[in-house]
């Protein structure tokens, strides 16, 4: 087992987690896309249908009723138009949200794979510091075996 099982243990659930809220990040926003499209769609529908209304009503005479149906069918429209911009407001904010969420998730992510970039590099200086130890010992003792000269000696 690794010395760092642990903390690679919470960085592969750290990823799992990203890789979890960025699906739900891209899913607003193509919810966000949807809304605005269908957006379009009403505020086009409502500019074609008045351009109707208008170039049409001009040669024949129109009727009380029929233009008091056009004018409330118009602000049904609007109203309409309205509702989807409040809708589109709300799936801003969840975009944001979203966002935000995400963001934190690959900050920490970030953090735990720094945490184990710097216990790596710390490690690998303890097992440096221990080679060389082990290195200078066995120099050292080599060359008492060789005949150094002891202490007090002259060669």
């Amino acid at each position: 087992m690794s010395k760092f099982h642990a903390i690679e243990l919470a960085i592969a659930l750290a990823i799992r987690q990203r890789d979890a809220l960025a699906l739900k990040h891209a899913q607003t926003i193509r919810n966000l896309n949807f809304g605005k499209s269908q957006l379009v769609q009403l505020t086009g529908y409502a500019a074609d249908t008045d351009a109707r209304w208008s170039a049409g009503g001009t040669a024949v005479a129109l009727s009380a009723e029929l233009i008091r149906h056009h004018y409330q069918f118009m602000e049904r429209l609007q109203s309409a138009v309205q509702m989807q911009t409040g809708v589109l407001a709300n799936l801003e904010a969840q975009v944001a949200a979203a966002h935000k969420v995400l963001l934190k998730a690959e900050y920490k992510l970030a953090g735990l794979e720094n945490v184990l970039k710097s216990r790596k590099l710390q490690h690998a200086g303890v097992l440096a510091r221990r080679e060389q130890l082990t290195t200078d010992e066995f120099a050292a003792l080599r060359h008492a075996r060789n005949g150094a000269p002891r202490l007090g000696e002259t060669v």
